[in-house]
C-alpha cells in the first residue's frame, strides 16, 4: 500500500474537501463542526479506498488532537475564569470604570492599544482577550458601539501584541522552525504588521467619531447605577487581571495563571459578594446567570462558563477530523514537490510559499501542525534563491497567526468567537490588520522592498546566482 497518494488523487482530495466546505457552510448554512466533520469523513474514505492505511490515518488524528489538547485546557479554563470574574465583580467593575472615564470618540482607539500594551508584555493573544477582551465587550455594549466594532479592535490589538512579543508562543516557534534569531524575525514583522495596525487604528477614530453622538448618557448612568447596586466595587476586585497578568510577563505558564485567576476570583466571589460554593460552582460550570433586572446589564454580564466552551471544543476536535487525513495521505508532500519544481524565480517560489500556507492553515485550522510540518520543509527552499530565511519566519506569522482570528474553525477563531460573543464573520472587516499583512507581504515580494537577501548557499550554481538577481 503507497504511503502517499498520486499528485492528481491529492488534488481530488483538495478540491473534495472545499467542495464540501463551501456548499455546507456557504449554501447551506451547516454548522460549521458537522461540515468538517462530513469532509474528514470523505477524506478518509477516499485515502483508504487508495491505499493509506487507516492505522496511518489514525496516528496522525491522535498526534493532531494531542496537540491541540493544552488549548483546548486553556479554552475550559478562560469560560470558567471568565464566569467567577463576572461573579465575583472583577469584570463589572473594569466595566464600571470604563463607562466613567472612556470618552465614546476614543474607545475602540483606546480598546485597540490597551490590546497591544498587554499583548506584547504579556506574550499572549488569549490572555489579552479573555480578561481585558471580555470587559472591553461590556463597555461596548454601555456606550452604544457596535459589537463587531470593538471586537474587531480588541482582536487587532491583542495580535499585534502576539506577533511582536519575544514572549508569545508563535513567534517563538516561527522564529525556531526557520533558524532565525528571534529579534531578526520580530524586527522583520514590522514590515508587514505595523502598516496594518496604523490603518486599523486610524479606522477605529472614525468608527468612534461617527458613533460618538448617539450616546445616551442615561442609559450608561442607569448601566453604572445597576453594576454599583448590584456588586461590592471594591479596588481590590482588580488584584486578579494584576495577578494574571505579572504571572504570564514573568513567563509562567498559562494554564496554571489561568487556575490562580479562577482561585483568585472564586475568593474574591465570596469575600467580596457574599457568594457560596454553590453559586460559585454554577459560574464556573455555566457561567455568570444572575439577573440584575436590566436587560442591557444583562447582556452585558452573563457571559463565561465551562458548558459555553463545549461547542468550540467540538469544533476543534472536527477541525483535527478533517485536517490529519490530508497529511496521512501525504497531501502536503505532493504540493511541496510541485513548488520546488514550478518555482523558476525567488519571487514565485515565496509567493508559492505563502499561498501553501495560507491554504493549508485554512484547511487545519492550526499554526501548531503548519509550523511544525511545513516549516522544516519550506526553509531549506530560501537559501537556494539567496533569500534570508526571516522572509519565511514572517511569512508564517502573517499567514499563521494574523490570519487565524479570521477562521472559524481554527484554535483561535473559535477561541475569539466564542469569549467575545461575536462571529467571525461579523468582527473580520472591522479587523484589517489581519489581512493587510499579507496584502502588503504580496507588494513587498512583488517589488523587492522589505524582502531580505543572503549569499546563495550553492554559490558555484550560477542558476541560483541568476535566481536571486531576479528578487
Amino acid at each position: 500500500m503507497p504511503n502517499t497518494l498520486s499528485t492528481p488523487k491529492a488534488i481530488t482530495l483538495i478540491a473534495l474537501s472545499i467542495m464540501i466546505i463551501f456548499s455546507g457552510i456557504i449554501a447551506f448554512d451547516a454548522p460549521s463542526t458537522i461540515v468538517l466533520i462530513a469532509a474528514g469523513a470523505a477524506v478518509i474514505i477516499l485515502s483508504m479506498i487508495w491505499g493509506i492505511k487507516w492505522e496511518v490515518i489514525e496516528k496522525d488524528l491522535l498526534d493532531s488532537i494531542r496537540s491541540m489538547f493544552i488549548p483546548i485546557l486553556i479554552l475550559l479554563a478562560v469560560g470558567m475564569m471568565v464566569g467567577i470574574w463576572m461573579l465575583s465583580g472583577t469584570i463589572p467593575m473594569i466595566v464600571y470604570y470604563g463607562l466613567l472615564f472612556i470618552k465614546p470618540s476614543i474607545f475602540l482607539f483606546v480598546v485597540c492599544l490597551a490590546c497591544c500594551l498587554m499583548s506584547i508584555m504579556a506574550g499572549t493573544s488569549w490572555g489579552t482577550i479573555g480578561t481585558i477582551g471580555v470587559a472591553f465587550m461590556g463597555v461596548s455594549i454601555g456606550l452604544g458601539v457596535p459589537l463587531p466594532y470593538t471586537a474587531g479592535a480588541i482582536v487587532v490589538g491583542a495580535i499585534f501584541g502576539d506577533k511582536m512579543s519575544p514572549l508569545s508562543d508563535t513567534t517563538v516557534m516561527s522564529a525556531a522552525v526557520s533558524d532565525v534569531r528571534l529579534v531578526d524575525h520580530i524586527r522583520h514583522m514590522l514590515y508587514t504588521t505595523v502598516p496594518g495596525l496604523v490603518i486599523s487604528l486610524l479606522l477605529y477614530l472614525v468608527l468612534g467619531f461617527n458613533y460618538s453622538g448617539e450616546i445616551e448618557n442615561e442609559k450608561i448612568t442607569s448601566i453604572m447605577n445597576t453594576l454599583d447596586t448590584h456588586f461590592n466595587l471594591n479596588p481590590i476586585l482588580l488584584l486578579p487581571p494584576i495577578v494574571i497578568l505579572f504571572l504570564i510577563y514573568r513567563n509562567k505558564p498559562t494554564l496554571p495563571v489561568f487556575g490562580v485567576g479562577i482561585i483568585l476570583g472564586g475568593l474574591l466571589a465570596a469575600i467580596f459578594q457574599g457568594q457560596g460554593i454553590t453559586e460559585i460552582a454554577t459560574a464556573l460550570n455555566e457561567g455568570f446567570l444572575s439577573s440584575t433586572g436590566v436587560e442591557l446589564v444583562d447582556e452585558m454580564l452573563q457571559r463565561g462558563g465551562l458548558e459555553g466552551m463545549l461547542g468550540t471544543v467540538g469544533l476543534l476536535i472536527a477541525a483535527a477530523v478533517f485536517g490529519s487525513p490530508l497529511r496521512s495521505a501525504g497531501v502536503i508532500d505532493v504540493i511541496l514537490n510541485s513548488i520546488q519544481r514550478l518555482a523558476k524565480t525567488g519571487k514565485s517560489m515565496m509567493l508559492s510559499n505563502l499561498s501553501l500556507h495560507s491554504f493549508m492553515f485554512i484547511i487545519t485550522g492550526s499554526y501548531y501542525v503548519t509550523f511544525a510540518v511545513l516549516g522544516p520543509m519550506m526553509k531549506s527552499m530560501y537559501d537556494k534563491y539567496g533569500l534570508h530565511r526571516k522572509n519565511f519566519s514572517r511569512t508564517l506569522e502573517d499567514t499563521g497567526t494574523a490570519l487565524a482570528p479570521l477562521i472559524p474553525w481554527s484554535v483561535t477563531g473559535a477561541f475569539i468567537a466564542e469569549t467575545l460573543g461575536v462571529a467571525t464573520g461579523d468582527y473580520a472587516l472591522y479587523a484589517p490588520m489581519l489581512y493587510l499583512g499579507i496584502i502588503f507581504a504580496i507588494i513587498y515580494i512583488i517589488t523587492g522592498f522589505g524582502i531580505a537577501k543572503v549569499e546563495p548557499t550553492n554559490k558555484g550554481n550560477t542558476n541560483a546566482a541568476q535566481h536571486a538577481a531576479d528578487i
